[in-house]
């Protein structure tokens, strides 16, 4: 999708400079023109002799060109790209962003841009944690700017947290599924829950399941894909989003999940309830970890709020809700009996039966059952799997506008 596209790449005063480098040979590899807009400070971290060699291009850094005072028209440049690129965008640009302070090139660019703008955080985790980051962050968001949050891990400090620029490859894949035209969702908003939750024992222990979340989480990024605004409720997983439009809630509980859940679907258009969220958990959590001892050890538990049967009670008529059922025996009787007690609209059946099906697997073999039959699929990777269940949900939000 990126052949032929013009493309804006502003780059900024950080230590992750070097890795625009690698974004440049991805997006020209796949025969974009890239034009890169540089701030002063971005020119401490790599030279213009590197970037003006990879993009074919003299790089933009000033108003005008103090050799022959040619100005360098940012109206122009918002005017000629179909896409706006910001790696990494330091915290201080993005203040300057989100408050309209255009004292740079990059600045002005940014304001006069017509085009999508995807904006790509890098800086220690102090500072991406702070208020005022956040803050701006949202800001940024909420005027339809498209943020791919910073990653977890070392950072140039030496320090472990959040505040990785994202990796090339996955802003060039996050960009080209962005211009891939299937737009079937767009203006819909989906919560999704995934994972699994753990229920705490002692400090130490819990009760939980093998859920990896690898499902949930490929549904948000297909529905992501597709133009939908995904709010992701995710127990305890180590995947990690990549598309701009995933807001994503972490939990640990399933009172943790359901609180969340219970807190925005009233404004959502539909909810996918992938998550395996546990039925019971401990009556007392103890303050201090359990100590080996002789004879046996009898743990009291209490149900936990059940989230599919909240929202299938209180859902309205223009909202959909889709379950999930992994059978271990009598799968489809199960998944039906669920489908009608929970009021989904319809309901994804996986069997531990099926080899390659269930937790950990990235393949899955599934069912989709609703009130008028079962349409069964064959064993596929979990992004597939996940562009199925996302077909039958836009058929529903289809007819809903037809109705209306």
């Amino acid at each position: 999708m990126l052949k032929g596209k013009k493309i804006v790449l502003g780059i900024t005063g950080s230590i992750a400079a070097y890795k625009a480098c690698y974004l440049i040979r991805g997006l020209v590899k796949q025969g974009a023109e890239v034009q890169v807009v540089i701030t002063p400070a971005g020119k401490e971290f790599i030279t213009l002799l590197t970037l003006s060699t990879l993009t074919g291009k003299p790089v933009i850094s000033d108003f005008f060109d103090r050799r022959d005072g040619s100005w360098h028209s940012h109206v122009n440049l918002g005017l000629w790209a179909d896409v706006m690129i910001i790696a990494p965008a330091t915290a201080s640009t993005m203040a300057k962003m989100a408050n309209g302070i255009a004292d740079n090139m990059l600045i002005t660019t940014y304001l006069s841009m017509r085009a999508p703008v995807f904006i790509v955080p890098a800086m220690d985790v102090d500072m991406y944690m702070h208020p005022s980051t956040q803050n701006n962050i949202e800001k940024l968001r909420s005027y339809g700017n498209h943020i791919l949050e910073a990653k977890e891990g070392e950072l140039a400090s030496h320090l472990v947290g959040k505040g990785r620029m994202e990796e090339p490859e996955n802003i060039i894949l996050a960009i080209d599924e962005f211009l891939d035209g299937n737009r079937d969702l767009e203006g819909q908003k989906i919560l999704i829950t995934a994972g699994p939750t753990y229920e705490r024992i002692d400090p130490v222990r819990f009760i939980g399941n093998f859920s990896s979340g690898k499902m949930g989480l490929a549904i948000a990024d297909e529905c992501a894909r597709r133009g939908a605004d995904v709010t992701l409720i995710a127990g305890p997983v180590s995947l990690q989003t990549v598309h701009s439009n995933i807001r994503r809630i972490d939990v640990e509980s399933a009172d943790e999940m359901f609180h969340a859940v219970k807190e925005i679907f009233d404004e959502m258009n539909a909810a996918v309830l992938c998550a395996a969220v546990a039925d019971f958990k401990p009556k007392q959590i103890l303050s201090n970890k359990i100590k080996r001892e002789k004879g046996e050890l009898s743990i009291k538990l209490d149900p936990t709020d059940d989230i599919a049967a909240y929202l299938g009670k209180v859902k309205r008529e223009d909202q959909k809700v889709v379950g999930f059922a992994l059978e271990t025996n009598n799968e489809e009787a199960n998944a039906v009996g669920k489908l009608k007690r929970k009021n989904f609209d319809f309901i994804v059946l996986n069997s531990l039966q099926d080899a390659g099906s269930g937790f950990r697997y990235d393949t899955n073999k599934i069912s989709i059952i609703d009130r008028s039959g079962c349409s069964d699929f064959e064993l596929k990777p979990k992004t597939e799997v996940a562009k199925d269940i996302i077909d039958r949900l836009v058929e529903l939000l289809a007819k809903r506008k037809l109705k209306e």
